[in-house]
């Protein structure tokens, strides 16, 4: 096949094709010795956080799912090297390198097509890791918090179980905003106060959050006051809000008489309205709440007797756990066929507890 009878003006090659872009007519392995296949900083230098493994990127700390120092440091060169705009069929075979304990060396070969011609090409670098600490293990190191969130209860003490289910929900909200991806979510203390339960947490909306499911699942209203403590670098003010969650007057489990006419009722659940069951029918019933209920006992109150005999579909006689007398009491309606049943005193008579 006769040749073009152009010769490349570096090499002296001739020139069947030529893929030069600046048209001066060189042979394709002159022109793409002119490219680069990729490109990559001669050092790279990271920090990471001490406590929790957040690389410092710019002004920023950024959480990282690598395992150790090596792969921290392979990530670090995975987004620092560029691949030429025109490469296809990139491929990239990595070999790290511990230098030493703040050193690794990220060896990695890299072939792809450019302008048709299979290119190949390696490069090393060097990536320093220092080690410091970010700024929201600062913050829990030094104690910071932007709002307190306090669990009380009208007219009474919050009950342990009450203080122990707020607790996990403390935990369980700012647990969802740090997996969520916010690194200012943490919570600074947590723990038991002689009126209920109080929680330090990093930022007024991280506080609001919890709040807001406090009363989601147990009920009660919240109040909210703000403190100002500081102003940051900007001279903007900087406020720390503290949110009250007042749990109704009545906890679960809690026997009350609504002096409605129709007896005690136990509550099973709290919220804007309770929902119980009469002692005296076991029926169901939905009710506005009210801090005026009398309390008469509570569900944990109750203790087991002999079941004497079935008198009637309304009925049942008992032995009373104190004066030891058979007395007849309502019949519940999930009676079983046991020999015992868990009855409960309010308003100085036995009822059965509904289960």
């Amino acid at each position: 096949m006769p040749g073009s009878g152009r010769f490349c003006p570096r090499c002296g090659d001739p020139v069947e094709n030529t893929a030069d872009p600046e048209g001066r007519g060189l042979c394709v392995p002159c022109t793409i010795e002119e490219y680069d296949l990729v490109t990559a900083p001669d050092r790279i230098e990271i920090q990471l956080c001490a406590h929790c493994g957040a690389v410092q990127r710019g002004n920023r700390w950024v959480d990282v799912e690598a395992d150790d120092r090596v792969d921290v440091a392979i990530d670090a060169v995975t987004e620092a090297v560029g691949v030429h705009v025109d490469a296809d069929d990139v491929t990239w075979a990595v070999a790290p390198e511990q230098v030493d304990e703040t050193t690794v060396e990220v060896h990695s070969e890299f072939t792809g097509t450019l302008r048709g011609e299979v290119v190949s090409e390696t490069v090393t670098v060097p990536v320093k890791i220092g080690h410091g600490t970010c700024t929201r293990c600062g913050r829990i190191a030094g104690g910071s918090y932007g709002s307190v969130v306090q669990l009380r209860a009208i007219d009474r003490t919050p009950t342990d179980e009450e203080c122990a289910d707020a607790e996990a929900i403390v935990r369980s909200v700012v647990a969802d905003a740090a997996e969520s991806g916010d690194r200012d979510a943490f919570m600074t203390e947590c723990g038991l106060v002689e009126a209920g339960l109080d929680a330090k947490l990093s930022t007024p909306k991280l506080g609001r959050q919890v709040a807001r499911r406090l009363q989601d699942d147990l009920g009660g209203r919240i109040g909210e006051s703000s403190t100002l403590v500081t102003e940051d670098g900007d001279g903007n003010e900087v406020y720390r809000v503290t949110y009250a969650v007042r749990l109704p007057a009545h906890s679960e489990g809690a026997i009350v008489d609504p002096a409605d006419g129709d007896g005690p009722l136990v509550i099973e659940s709290v919220g804007e309205t309770y929902r119980g069951r009469r002692l005296a029918t076991g029926a169901p019933e939905r009710f506005e709440a009210d801090e005026s209920f009398e309390v008469l006992g509570n569900r944990a109150d109750a203790t087991e007797t002999t079941l004497v005999t079935v008198e009637d579909a309304n009925a049942i006689q008992v032995i009373d756990p104190d004066s030891y007398e058979t007395v007849s009491i309502p019949r519940p309606d999930d009676l079983d066929a046991g020999e015992t049943v868990r009855v409960v005193r309010a308003d100085g008579r036995l009822y059965p507890l509904p289960s």
